[in-house]
């Protein structure tokens, strides 16, 4: 699996992540454990393509 397709395949699961949450907030009984293990499982993604994004150039 190349980096980009890798890539492309940990923002879906950042996304359909992000949706889980609204969707569990927008109940008003929302199961505030299941939030915060969402929100984890969505850092973690991101930190994952933020270590797998290569770093841009900096220019002085």
């Amino acid at each position: 699996m190349s980096i980009e397709s890798h890539l492309a395949e940990l923002e879906k699961k950042h996304r359909a992540i992000e949706k889980e949450i609204e969707d569990e907030l927008m109940h008003p009984s929302s199961d505030d454990v299941r939030v915060t293990a969402l929100k984890r499982k969505k850092l973690r993604i991101k930190d994952e393509m933020t270590r797998l994004t290569p770093a841009e150039p900096t220019i002085h």
